[in-house]
């Protein structure tokens, strides 16, 4: 299953590095996107390194979710393309 990143998760005055919203291929509501939580999201940056996460929850009423990473993510991650395993 293929993703893109579209942002940070953050508030009006924070912003989490390891928190990103998930836009998912194919998922358009909020019962389909409930049903990815637990699921193991990969990132390859151009260096070919990989950032593992795991998705958390879903994130509004059009299908995105939250996913948790390992560690910070990059700027550059944002509108990449993301494997959902």
């Amino acid at each position: 299953m293929e993703g893109i990143i579209t942002n940070f998760r953050g508030g009006r005055h924070t912003k989490s590095n390891n928190r990103m919203i998930i836009k998912v291929k194919d998922v358009s509501t909020k019962e389909k996107a409930a049903k990815l939580v637990g699921k193991e999201v990969v990132w390859t940056s151009p260096a070919k390194k990989e950032i593992k996460g795991k998705i958390s929850a879903a994130h509004g009423n059009s299908g995105a979710v939250r996913a948790i990473f390992e560690r910070g993510m990059p700027g550059q991650s944002i509108s990449a393309k993301i494997q959902i395993k």
